[in-house]
């Protein structure tokens, strides 16, 4: 991997604001051996997991309109996890979808 690669996969595309993580969103990271910080990595650099293509697209528009972000992860026992970050850019949430 090149540098440059390297380095676009780590810059972080927009500001978490506060980042905070439900109950149940840290009992199913921690039961599927998964990494939080990983999956935040991968919210942060624009690689929005499971959504469909209208919804990624959502997501790149909400980059340059202050909307809000969400991401969808499935785990590698199959729960789900989503991470969302408020449109104002002042907090970032772990959480799965039934705690929505």
């Amino acid at each position: 991997m090149s540098d440059q690669h390297e380095l676009a996969r780590r810059t972080p595309k927009f500001d978490p604001g506060q980042i905070l993580a439900t109950p149940g969103a840290i009992v199913a990271i921690e039961f599927a051996r998964a990494s939080a910080v990983e999956l935040l990595r991968r919210h942060l650099s624009g690689d929005w997991g499971d959504l469909d293509d209208a919804d990624k697209r959502l997501n790149d528009e909400a980059l340059t309109t202050d909307g809000r972000i969400l991401s969808a992860y499935t785990l590698a026992d199959g729960q789900k996890v989503w991470i969302i970050t408020e449109a104002d850019r002042s907090a970032t949430t772990i959480l799965t979808p039934d705690e929505y």
